[in-house]
């Protein structure tokens, strides 16, 4: 049986129908986060938690001292689009309900000069070392190859790996996620993409190499993202505030 999402994750997709039923219309205020906390019965910060995933999509902004607003004509398909600075995870992105996991492979392995640069860890420290295809709807959407110290999560299992590794840090370990450095290119289609991606030889693939780190600078994952040429792309939202 499928957990059921988070709260915040709940808030969002009902704000998210909202906006896109226009209760909410473009260039207009949305409720304050105290009216939000108060109708959906938690507290700012989960209402924060909901929002900050809604910008992170183009869907609403912030003006500060002014409120947050629907953002209105931006041509997203938010199926498909992903914020290129968003590092929350894909289950956290498109839902628990939509994202499932099969794991390809899980074991564990000592470090490459490589990884000991990324991960800053020690010679003798062992990693994680994880490929999962992640399907949406049932359908192959990205293959993931994912290296994570074991000390900062020794108990990692495959009850985590079907479902959300990025809820299992936050929810179970309390463990701060801060950021991440992505490198976007094109590839052409190896044989895991032509065995588990569905490409035929010679397709063009997108590639998002990124190492993430925790809120005090540890980094806790290498990670590599492949995905077919249609199947995913990556949006850049720039607001600028104003200064006056």
């Amino acid at each position: 049986m499928q957990p059921q999402s988070p709260k915040y994750e709940q808030i969002a997709k009902e704000i998210r129908k909202r906006i896109r039923e226009g209760v909410y219309q473009p260039k207009t205020a949305i409720p304050d986060q105290n009216t939000l906390a108060d109708e959906f019965g938690v507290s700012r910060m989960t209402i924060k938690k909901a929002l900050d995933g809604l910008t992170m999509e183009g869907l609403i902004y912030t003006r500060r001292g002014d409120g947050t607003y629907v953002l209105g004509d931006i041509p997203l398909k938010i199926d498909t689009n992903s914020p290129a600075e968003e590092h929350l995870g894909l289950t956290a992105e498109l839902g628990h309900d939509r994202v499932t996991s099969k794991i390809i492979k899980f074991a564990i392995m000592f470090l490459t000069d490589e990884l000991m640069t990324h991960l800053k860890l020690k010679k003798n420290e062992p990693v994680f070392d994880i490929i999962r295809l992640r399907l949406v709807n049932d359908k192959p959407y990205v293959l993931e190859h994912t290296y994570m110290p074991q000390k900062l999560m020794t108990d990692l299992n495959e009850q985590v790996l079907r479902h959300s590794i990025y809820s299992y840090l936050k929810e179970n370990l309390n463990l701060k996620l801060s950021g991440a450095y992505r490198k976007i290119h094109a590839d052409l289609s190896n044989d895991f993409d032509i065995q588990y991606l569905n490409c035929q030889a010679g397709d063009p693939i997108l590639e998002v190499e990124q190492v993430a780190w925790l809120q005090d600078g540890t980094p806790f994952e290498y990670s590599f993202s492949r995905n077919r040429y249609n199947a995913r792309s990556y949006t850049v939202l720039d607001i600028s505030q104003p200064t006056a």
